[in-house]
């Protein structure tokens, strides 16, 4: 039976387990606070450390938040800070995170083969039922984003990065330090009023709320969101770690 090893690497913890054939976890998951400032090398040798406290694993897979193509680094938004999500951007660490061959280096340092994804896609590898366009919004430090096309993962797109309204992110809009500012029951509200905002934009069969603040979200919002909003367990970033592998190209 295949081992996985997989990591879920938020802007304030990463998250780690090995997970059997069925997507059963074979540890209890550990985690440790994302260190900063953290550079890539950092990074990698966070992860092996991580790993190492787990049972071997015949293979890894990575979720990290920004944009990847093909296991390279186009852009992430809270490693290249100097003291994490919110803080003054690091004009070097830009440059040494961009183009960054992620899965390469990982690959090298545990000596299988890995798969590196944006974290809401491991996510949404764990929930998504295969049938019809099934969205995927990760609610944490900010926002993520995954699409898939009949169980089949669509081109990534960082709409968190995009402007809700004037000066202000997604990201921002309904992030971390927002839900902090205005207590969870204004922020709920915030949250159901960009579920109708991208309704029309993405006409999903189905929608899933994850990420460690889904569980935040009020019942009486999640109720006006509509039958074909879901909210699901932020395990998913880590028990998705299996199935993302069949439902990549």
């Amino acid at each position: 039976m295949v081992t996985t090893l997989a990591i879920d690497c938020g802007g304030g913890g990463i998250k780690a387990s090995v997970l059997d054939g069925a997507g059963t976890m074979r540890a209890r998951p550990i985690r440790v606070p994302t260190p900063y400032p953290l550079p890539p090398a950092l990074f990698v040798k966070t992860l092996l450390a991580l790993g190492g406290q787990l049972p071997p694993a015949d293979r890894a897979t990575v979720g990290m938040p920004g944009m990847l193509r093909h296991g390279v680094v186009v852009a992430t938004p809270h490693y290249v800070t100097r003291a994490g999500p919110r803080s003054r951007v690091d004009a070097d660490l830009v440059t040494e995170w961009s183009g960054f061959d992620v899965r390469g280096a990982l690959s090298d340092a545990f000596g299988v083969p890995v798969l590196v994804l944006n974290d809401a896609e491991v996510h949404g590898a764990g929930v998504v039922a295969g049938a019809g366009l099934e969205l995927v919004l990760t609610l944490g430090t900010g926002l993520g984003c995954a699409l898939f096309d009949g169980g089949r993962l669509a081109p990534h797109l960082e709409l968190s990065q995009a402007p809700v309204r004037w000066g202000t992110s997604y990201d921002t809009y309904i992030g971390e330090t927002e839900r902090r500012r205005l207590g969870d029951a204004f922020w709920s509200r915030r949250v159901r009023t960009v579920v109708d905002t991208l309704r029309p934009v993405f006409c999903w069969d189905r929608l899933y709320l994850g990420g460690g603040n889904s569980r935040l979200i009020r019942a009486e919002q999640v109720a006006k969101m509509g039958d074909d909003v879901v909210v699901v367990p932020n395990t998913a970033g880590i028990v998705g770690g299996v199935r993302a592998w069949s439902l990549v190209d």
